[in-house]
């Protein structure tokens, strides 16, 4: 898969029988929100008043492990991806940071910008988790099943495509999203190639967000994206994937 051109027709039972798998791989993580168990949904996590930024890339299995956390906290956040070849996001790391490592947080609530996967899934929490605790296993899953998912999904979501447009669009997409839906991990594997900025609102199972998603789309499935650049709004991960390519590529030599 990895070798080929991201952008050309792939076989569907290949897709998301890999991304299906690696779903598999990492249950129960990155599925659902853990204020879902509560009794009072009011006092589920909110969103702080300015996203959180994260800087990373969806092959990366350490990546994978903020994201997961980033569900079961039901936060929306900023994404910057940062494929191998990156053009510009990469750099922003290496100026804020001073290396180029991921996953890279920043905070502009506390003015906290940090590295490290594990001390980024401590500190979420922390400040946002209203008491609660990462899921069994989340932390120190990764170091087993963690890598499953980018060996299964042959390297998609690693490294930018060389079509890819060198400007950002002006506004940044919007995708519904959990972790670990096999759909959807299709569609922001695109987004990495792409190095597209997004904001990612996370759905998981019990989400505060869903009656908001069910509003914008009629449906409560996942991926679903909203480009403001076009007036765009899309389900379907097929025709998300051929939109992203057919809209955010350099004209074709």
């Amino acid at each position: 898969m990895a070798g080929g051109d991201p952008s050309q027709e792939r076989n569907s039972l290949i897709e998301v029988g890999t991304s299906s798998l690696s779903t598999l791989a990492r249950l129960p993580w990155g599925s659902r929100s853990l204020s879902e168990s509560s009794t009072d949904q009011e006092i589920g996590t909110k969103d702080p008043p300015m996203r959180l930024q994260l800087f990373e890339f969806e092959a990366c299995p350490f990546c994978r492990r903020v994201r997961e956390a980033i569900t079961e906290l039901d936060l929306s956040v900023e994404v910057f991806p940062c494929p191998k070849g990156s053009l510009r996001h990469r750099e922003m790391v290496r100026e804020m940071g001073g290396k180029e490592q991921f996953p890279f947080l920043v905070d502009p609530n506390t003015g906290i910008s940090m590295y490290e996967s594990g001390e980024i899934v401590k500190y979420l929490f922390k400040q946002y988790g209203q008491g609660r605790s990462p899921s069994v296993g989340l932390l120190e899953s990764t170091l087993f099943t963690g890598w499953v998912p980018t060996i299964l999904r042959a390297g998609r979501g690693m490294t930018l495509w060389e079509r890819a447009r060198q400007e950002p669009p002006p506004k940044k997409l919007e995708v519904f999203s959990y972790e670990n839906n096999a759909y959807a991990r299709i569609v922001r594997e695109a987004l990495c190639e792409l190095e597209l900025p997004y904001i990612l609102q996370n759905v998981g199972e019990g989400s505060s967000r869903s009656k908001l998603l069910l509003e914008t789309s009629g449906s409560k499935e996942v991926p679903f994206l909203i480009d403001p650049n076009t007036g765009t709004q899309m389900g379907d991960y097929k025709k998300i994937l051929s939109y992203l390519f057919q809209t955010y590529a350099t004209v074709e030599l």
